[in-house]
């Protein structure tokens, strides 16, 4: 691990004097780790955070106080009520119900992430102006009500309800509509049954999502082996039910020339591999700490 990243673990580390905190907010990575993970700021280490322009990490941090993060909800910059949308609680009362009216639909986007947010919030940034505000909603409002998600299905923008079909099951008697709509058919293939005509369909999308069907019957997967498309025949390849034969053949046929389409192919194969994780350095002692603030020069 380098220095940068050894003072930014240090930062962290619950057992830390405040001196040392204090020294270490010299350093800006540290001080961002400092501003975004310690949970016991106090108002002059705070203060000395936004001085030294760290505030909008600040904002992220649950653990400041709610008389601050109230005055982060008033903040200029965008960027710092971002933060304060997506993590606080409504502490003082009323504060993510203003929120949810912020001029800016950056911030009303971000206060859809934010696990605290009550339902009837939810409900009312569903309704907003803005397609990212409602977008945001899809994504992190998995258990919508029926009522909610009929209306984002049926939505007038097309990435609003390709989205909604990716994320919520659509009811019976909007699926064929949904599968005629060129921005959903193939979203919606996933609660069809796959038939020759969706694996003929002339939209690649469309012939992938039949080819990862569930219930693809062989005759089809067989048919798709053989499509044109590479990424049709990869999702044909990564089917548990393809044929080990099959699976190599097909696998041959896959030579994107482009490193980031092939680790994307391998991904949907599940036959990619990723670096281990970085081990989590011990908790130093303050004579470690300090021989380590030293090597910085803080």
């Amino acid at each position: 691990m380098d220095l940068d990243a050894e003072l930014s673990a240090l930062t962290a580390q619950d057992d830390l004097p405040h001196d040392l905190v204090r020294r270490l907010l010299q350093h800006p990575g540290a001080r961002r780790s400092a501003a975004l993970l310690r949970r016991d700021l106090t108002d002059e280490l705070i203060a000395e955070i936004i001085e030294l322009g760290s505030v909008r990490t600040l904002a992220a941090n649950p653990s400041v106080p709610a008389r601050i993060r109230a005055r982060f909800a008033e903040h200029p910059e965008p960027a710092v009520r971002c933060a304060v949308a997506a993590s606080t609680r409504d502490e003082p009362l009323g504060l993510l119900a203003r929120l949810a009216t912020d001029t800016d639909p950056s911030v009303r986007s971000f206060l859809a992430m934010n696990e605290h947010l009550p339902t009837e919030l939810l409900a009312c940034l569903a309704t907003d102006s803005e397609n990212s505000v409602r977008l945001s909603v899809i994504q992190h409002w998995c258990d919508a009500p029926d009522d909610v998600r009929r209306m984002l299905l049926m939505d007038a923008d097309p990435a609003i309800r390709r989205d909604s079909v990716r994320a919520y099951a659509p009811p019976a008697d909007l699926l064929p509509g949904l599968l005629a709509d060129p921005a959903t058919r193939a979203a919606t293939v996933a609660y069809t049954v796959p038939t020759p005509e969706l694996a003929a369909d002339p939209d690649s999308t469309v012939r992938e999502a039949v080819a990862a069907h569930p219930d693809l019957p062989p005759g089809l997967r067989d048919l798709l082996a053989g499509d044109e498309d590479i990424f049709v025949r990869n999702a044909i390849a990564a089917r548990a039910d393809t044929p080990p034969a099959l699976r190599e053949q097909l696998v041959a046929t896959m030579e994107p020339g482009d490193p980031l389409a092939e680790w994307i192919l391998s991904f949907r194969r599940g036959t990619h591999t990723c670096p281990p994780p970085d081990s989590t350095s011990p908790n130093r002692s303050r004579q470690q700490a300090e021989s380590l603030l030293a090597e910085a020069g803080l």
